[in-house]
């Protein structure tokens, strides 16, 4: 309610007041006249006539019509002390529900974080193993290549004490038969060295874009743990995509499908620098939620 309003109630209340003490008071006056103006005069002799006006009813009357107008202020200002609380509590409700949604996403930030962390702690510990294992293997052919060049030098000298070009020729075939072999098991060494490095970029490039998703994913309540999703996601050189597709099984409903495929869009451009050997334009993504 607002100033003219209180105003204009608080005139009307006085209003009807003074019109009840007004209306009292015309009856008092009206019946004390005397309505025979023509009549004759009676001398019966020396006459007082005192006319008592109940001014205690008066100022009951008046009494009454400012308790009314007090207790129509205090209804008033009741409604209004009311209508105040209802609107606290309706601005504290709020409030506290924007404080816990900010405190959600927080948490899922964090979670994010540190489900980025375990990878990246778990990645660097593959990687450490994975170098590890390519030094032994590297130190496991030099110290072939050593033994063959050690027998290389032993059989030239054997050659030298042979005078027979027959035996000599058959030594000079054996070597180079057993020379092609190692070139041969080092080339082979070296194929399958090269195929497990690029396997272990790729499953860590997997695991990148996997986390980059998931960090990005703003998870819909109708998502359970044991989700499976296939995705086709189109990108160019540098990560930026341009399509993404659910191509495969999901076990997902649709909110839950249309949230993975605006997680990949969200991010703008994937993991890219440092996988460009195991870059492709077009990959086959899985999507995999088991709880956070």
């Amino acid at each position: 309610m607002n100033f003219w309003q209180e105003f204009n109630e608080r005139l009307r209340a006085l209003a009807m007041a003074l019109g009840v003490h007004g209306l009292v008071a015309a009856l008092v006056v009206l019946s004390t006249m005397n309505w025979e103006p023509f009549r004759k005069p009676q001398n019966l002799g020396l006459t007082i006539e005192a006319v008592i006006v109940d001014t205690a009813e008066i100022k009951k009357q008046r009494d009454a019509a400012r308790q009314a107008v007090e207790m129509e202020d205090r209804r008033r200002q009741r409604n209004e002390e009311l209508e105040r609380q209802k609107q606290r509590e309706k601005e504290q409700k709020k409030d506290a529900a924007e404080r816990r949604k900010k405190e959600l996403e927080e948490q899922q930030k964090r979670d994010a974080a540190d489900r980025l962390q375990k990878l990246r702690v778990e990645r660097e510990r593959k990687l450490e193993d994975e170098r590890l294992k390519q030094q032994r293997e590297l130190e496991q052919v030099r110290a072939e290549r050593q033994a063959a060049e050690n027998q290389r030098k032993i059989e030239e000298e054997r050659l030298k004490q042979i005078d027979s070009r027959k035996d000599r020729e058959l030594l000079e075939q054996q070597r180079l038969q057993r020379e092609a072999a190692a070139q041969r098991q080092a080339d082979q060494e070296a194929r399958e060295f090269r195929s497990g490095q690029m396997a272990t970029k790729s499953d860590n490039y997997q695991a990148a874009i996997q986390s980059f998703v998931t960090q990005n994913w703003l998870r819909p309540p109708t998502a359970q743990p044991g989700l499976r999703c296939t995705l086709k996601i189109v990108q160019i050189p540098g990560g930026e995509v341009i399509s993404a597709a659910i191509s495969g099984k999901c076990n997902g409903d649709e909110a839950t499908r249309r949230s993975i495929l605006a997680a990949v869009e969200r991010g703008g451009a994937l993991p890219y620098r440092g996988f460009e050997d195991v870059f492709a334009r077009e990959i086959d993504f899985n999507f995999i939620y088991d709880g956070d």
